[in-house]
């Protein structure tokens, strides 16, 4: 299984310009991916710079033929001419798909900082390597409270998914909302999740579970243990950090690591403000 994580700012280049054309061009030309998971994906938001109010969905899907998309919307508001603008997170899959859920993040009032509404988006996906869960998300960047709120909150859902891995279904119950679909323990979690590596939130991600839970591990420090992460922002001049950083990560629960085998940055693409990364499982 190859995956790919990036925060496409909706299509938004380092040139000002909004070109999705570039974002799929990029995709193709870094590999054959099974899965691929887009943070800042919008559809009729003509308020952000650069954005003509496209629906991204549509055309990232008719770009990507043969996957099966998942939008998950944070932000659900209405827009001048009566409609609504979304924005959000995406997973397009070419592995089967099992049950889809779309989980709001916390997000408390906190005047004193700018903020928005954040999801994390998990599917159930039928992988060469197994079942897994793959989620999706990209969480507050101007408050490190609610980053954390949100992490304990991820990390929650994970332990709950755990607990309901154990469930059966009844023969009576198929094809009824009360049938129970596959959650497999493992998991992939990957996004642009708003701080550096050597900040605190991470080692809080990473914190152990209690009990049999498995734990969440940073891929790139399992093939590269003690070696510092290689920025994915800020290789090109950006506004938001004052040198390179590590924002973007994929992290494994503790099944996924002899099944991990590469990992991946571009450094060279501009077509979004933060770098494309990618892992490889065999």
């Amino acid at each position: 299984m190859k995956l790919l994580s990036w925060n496409i700012q909706w299509g938004r280049g380092m040139d000002g310009r909004g070109d999705l054309s570039r974002i799929l061009r990029t995709i193709h030309q870094l590999g054959d991916f099974d899965v691929i998971c887009l943070q800042e994906v919008a559809v009729n938001f003509s308020g952000l710079p650069g954005s003509r109010g496209e629906n991204q969905v549509a055309e990232l899907s008719a770009g990507l033929p043969g996957y099966t998309a998942i939008y998950g919307v944070a932000t659900d508001v209405p827009d001048s001419q009566g409609g609504r603008s979304l924005f959000g997170n995406a997973i397009f899959s070419r592995f089967p798909v099992g049950q889809v859920w779309r989980h709001v993040l916390p997000w408390p009032a906190e005047s004193a900082a700018l903020s928005m509404q954040r999801i994390l988006v998990e599917a159930v996906i039928t992988a060469d390597i197994g079942s897994l869960r793959v989620m999706t998300t990209h969480l507050e960047y101007y408050s490190q409270h609610q980053r954390e709120i949100q992490i304990d909150a991820i990390r929650r859902l994970h332990a709950e998914a755990c607990a309901m891995s154990r469930r059966t279904s009844c023969a009576e119950e198929q094809g009824r909302p009360f049938e129970v679909f596959p959650r497999p323990e493992q998991a992939l979690l990957c996004g642009d999740l708003n701080f550096p590596a050597t900040a605190p939130e991470r080692l809080r991600m990473l914190a152990p579970f209690d009990g049999s839970i498995p734990n969440f591990h940073d891929a790139w420090s399992v093939l590269r243990p003690g070696k510092l992460h290689d920025p994915t922002v800020g290789i090109h001049p950006v506004d938001f950090v004052d040198r390179p950083e590590c924002f973007d990560f994929i992290l494994i629960t503790d099944g996924l690591i002899d099944h991990l085998q590469a990992y991946g940055i571009d450094v060279a693409t501009e077509a979004s403000d933060h770098q494309p990364v990618w892992v490889e499982f065999a």
